[in-house]
């Protein structure tokens, strides 16, 4: 039986007259369900206590209880003063009702866009006390604490605030630079450690809006830093330049992709947001670049720039009383008269009862001539793992239709001495499985390799773009299912799978000791723990520490895969 620790709130003064409580959870949350790395998170909450007193960023509402007791302990709720929130989340609301019902007298500190969203999230404060900021406004608690606001404002978070503290020079950054991983670490010690977990972050939350993104980190750059503060994960004080240095690198990747995505959205309750960021999660694996727009907040303008320069194009929407939001019926129409007829559509959204909006995006689309990259997609009320899934291999496909278009492909007789000498390397045909939940999934794999005797250990190539590259990252596990020679079974795995499709149909397999299905019909197979990842151009170099194995076909040999051309499998 597996013991989980229970959620805490950890507390440590950081500065002069500062404190954290990091709001702690070991388990997966359910606002990180696009987010799949299941390592648990911090949400990182502050309290600057001078002449007056500032909660920066109080957690959602997985913590509410819990935070409030430990913070009324620590400092009285009574006698705080403003409420800063590096942006409105509706799974905060809970936690600002238990706060306001303890001191209705509450300030709170916000972006305009934010203090819109406040105000329809706590309709049962009339009377509440919001002083909404733009970006020139100063605080000061007294003490020499004067806090300035910096607007970071993005697609996915219109109402992004960052705020800086003179006195001890913290920039406070919501959601620049964190991480979802829980731990006892309150500071980035070691933090190359911390990488890939940062990297991954910033391609699920960042990566679909780097150039918004870029805009904000210009923003605080200048200023004089002692530490940056995020909202998740441990604070950022001795990676703090490199890590910088590194968003800008994994934003020049982005910006320099020649195919590129608009995608187009608004979202009532957040469900279609969430469904956004994981298709833009799919396509920007694939090698082409995203432009996301919350049409609730972007320009007119922005969409049509967008759009002149796309590839292809995605318009997500909710349902309201059985139409369009507005703001997507003006997106449309963007569209329609901008969009030429070559590039590639799509349509997606959730809904609460009816889901028409898709329907008629979709008709109006088709109507006009554009072609449909893939059936719309309609999904009621919150998305599981398992249609974030089939989001995010949706947006794969789509990509690599784009990607494929703008591409020359090579024929064998003009392809280069190199690529004919690269595809007389050989290797051997396996089949990794992987599990996540209840997700489960698959892929042909020709570049294996034994790397390690002591401990017993493989590396295996996978594409960027591949559904697997999100189920194998530091510490998870699979299977590599070694292929017999002249059996069938590669066969079933040399075809090219619909998004969401069943990899095991018609497939015998066993679950192994790590919980993931093994290929009953195979050679043998090893049962792997994924030790290191190395970013190797358009592939993940996966090295693993093999913990289990077993030869299912003791007198078989191993399948291999001869290649005449080393630019495709």
């Amino acid at each position: 039986m597996t013991l989980t620790k229970p959620r805490d709130v950890q507390v440590m003064s950081i500065a002069t007259d500062t404190t954290i409580l990091r709001s702690r959870s070991w388990n997966r949350l359910r606002f990180e369900i696009e987010y799949a790395l299941e390592r648990g998170t911090t949400a990182n909450s502050f309290v600057i206590q001078a002449e007056k007193t500032a909660l920066i960023d109080p957690p959602g509402e997985t913590f509410t209880q819990i935070f409030i007791d430990r913070l009324q302990k620590r400092f009285p709720i009574e006698q705080i003063d403003y409420v800063i929130l590096g942006h409105v989340n509706p799974n905060r609301v809970e936690t600002l009702k238990a706060l306001l019902a303890i001191n209705d007298r509450i300030i709170f500190i916000c972006t305009n866009p934010g203090s819109i969203g406040l105000r329809s999230a706590l309709t049962d404060h009339p009377d509440l006390n919001i002083r909404a900021v733009r970006g020139e406004e100063v605080l000061n608690l007294g003490k020499d604490h004067n806090l300035q606001f910096i607007p970071t404002s993005t697609p996915r978070y219109p109402d992004g605030l960052c705020t800086y503290d003179t006195k001890t020079q913290i920039v406070y950054t919501d959601k620049l630079f964190g991480a979802h991983i829980c731990g006892d670490q309150v500071f980035d010690e070691g933090s190359s450690s911390l990488l890939e977990d940062r990297r991954y972050y910033f391609d699920c939350l960042m990566a679909n809006q780097t150039r918004q993104v870029e805009n904000s980190i210009d923003k605080i750059s200048s200023l004089p830093t002692s530490f940056y503060a995020p909202g998740h994960g441990p604070l950022l004080r001795y990676g703090l330049h490199e890590l910088v240095n590194l968003y800008h690198q994994w934003s020049e990747v982005q910006k320099q992709q020649n195919v590129s995505v608009a995608l187009i959205y608004a979202s009532a309750y957040g469900n279609t947001a969430v469904m956004a960021n994981a298709i833009a999660r799919g396509i920007t694996k694939a090698g082409v670049a995203v432009e996301s727009i919350n049409c609730e907040s972007a320009d007119p303008e922005e969409i049509k720039i967008a759009v002149e320069k796309c590839a292809g194009f995605m318009i997500g929407s909710p349902t309201l009383g059985g139409h369009l939001p507005t703001q997507v019926q003006t997106a449309l129409g963007i569209v329609l008269s901008t969009a030429p007829k070559s590039n590639l559509a799509g349509v997606f959204g959730s809904f609460g009862w009816s889901g028409e909006a898709v329907d008629i995006i979709a008709e109006k689309l088709q109507d006009s001539g554009y072609t449909m990259g893939f059936e719309p997609i309609k999904i009621k009320f919150t998305p599981t793992d398992e249609t974030l899934q089939f989001c995010e291999e949706t947006g794969t496909d789509f990509a690599q239709v784009l990607r494929e278009s703008k591409r020359v492909r090579t024929s064998l007789s003009s392809a280069s001495t190199v690529e004919q000498a690269m595809g007389r390397v050989v290797g051997s045909l396996s089949v990794v499985t992987a599990r996540k939940g209840d997700v489960s999934t698959a892929m042909l794999a020709s570049w294996v390799a034994q790397a390690t005797f002591n401990p017993p250990g493989v590396t295996v190539a996978v594409a960027k773009e591949r559904a697997l590259e999100s189920f194998v990252h530091i510490g998870d596990r699979f299977v590599l299912n070694i292929l017999e020679q002249g059996k069938q079974l590669r066969k079933h795995f040399m075809k090219k799978f619909a998004p969401g499709e069943d990899r095991f149909i018609d497939v015998a397999t066993e679950d192994t000791s790590n919980g993931v299905p093994a290929l009953t019909e195979a050679l043998a197979y090893l049962e792997c723990r994924v030790e290191q990842r190395m970013e190797a151009g358009d592939h993940w170099i996966i090295y693993a520490i093999v913990e289990n194995g077993k030869v299912i076909q003791p007198n078989g040999l191993t399948a291999v895969h001869h290649r005449k051309s080393g630019s495709y499998y």
